[in-house]
């Protein structure tokens, strides 16, 4: 098997013929269970889209932080610089963020509603677009994972309809004179979630942690998306398709802003994290809990607020 994290087209997934679909899940299944990590071309995610997100969240972060704080302190909205940190990790990561949610439409009822700001203009259409695009996305790369542990196709999908999932806007600023030397952009730590779909980031720095102990880059082409695994679905395979280590470096070259943009595609709060059945002999099943209690226990050890 090469050491490469594989790089897969979703069309042969969502447009392919028979053959195509079964090649996709097999290498779908293959590179996660290798690396936990793959990356996506074909995803469906207009260019022109991510490249207004881009523009409109270093606009927002590049506002006066008496601005930004009016929304802070809840799971939606914005979190302050030098507040959370990795798991275990004594220290603040080097990072300020704002997240967003499901948006409640009619006939449906969201767990947590989203805040908005009001400046920058565009800022809310944009990223209800960007946050319902990356959603689809996530839905047919978990459609994918289904038929690979011999699951039904739609099994995920009245799971994560309406759920926690969240689109996190995130700002590195250049690396502040003063900071702890132990603090970076992100410190090692697994994605709480299902999947992860990451938009090629503004500025480098995401490495993994391989299956031999070395930090590997994640190299990315813009337009494409990364795709990892978290700690939930790590939970639901009893291991078999793992949560990667992973972590954000600071800058070796100019001192500079890196700008993120995560999708944490997560099931409702009452969806329980069972192993399935196909996992049972070959991963490590753990005791069943709810996505909603795996999520506090899990933003309280990163320092957030729970639900």
């Amino acid at each position: 098997m090469t050491d490469a994290i594989a790089h897969l087209d979703l069309k042969d997934f969502t447009s392919g013929d028979t053959a195509r679909r079964a090649g996709f899940v097999r290498q779908l299944m293959d590179g996660l269970k290798r690396h936990g990590f793959i990356t996506l071309e074909g995803h469906g995610v207009d260019t022109d889209l991510l490249d207004d997100s881009y523009r409109l969240s270093a606009a927002f972060f590049a506002l006066p932080d008496a601005e930004k704080r009016r929304h802070a302190g809840a799971l939606r909205g914005y979190t302050p610089f030098g507040v959370e940190h990795a798991k275990d990790h004594d220290v603040p990561d080097l990072k300020e963020f704002w997240q967003i949610g499901h948006e409640a439409r009619p006939g449906e009822a969201v767990e947590h509603p989203n805040v908005w700001p009001q400046t920058p203009a565009g800022f809310r259409d944009t990223f209800e677009t960007l946050f319902d695009c990356l959603f689809d996305t996530g839905r047919e790369l978990l459609k994918a994972i289904a038929i690979g542990l011999d699951l039904p196709e739609d099994w995920f999908e009245a799971r994560v309809k309406g759920g926690t999932s969240l689109l996190r806007l995130l700002h590195y600023p250049p690396i502040p004179a003063g900071a702890d030397p132990r603090s970076i952009r992100a410190a090692a730590h697994e994605d709480i979630n299902l999947i992860t779909l990451l938009v090629a980031a503004e500025g480098s720095g995401l490495e993994l942690l391989d299956r031999d102990g070395q930090w590997k880059p994640v190299e990315n082409e813009r337009g494409h998306l990364v795709v990892d695994t978290g700690d939930m679905m790590a939970r639901l395979t009893g291991g078999v398709i793992p949560a990667t280590t992973h972590r954000v470096v600071n800058p070796s070259g100019p001192n500079v802003s890196r700008y993120s943009m995560p999708f944490f595609l997560q099931p409702k709060s009452d969806v329980v994290l069972e192993c399935v059945p196909s996992c049972r002999e070959a991963g490590r099943p753990e005791a069943p809990v709810t996505a909603g209690e795996f999520l506090n226990e899990r933003l309280r050890d990163i320092g957030l607020p729970a639900s």
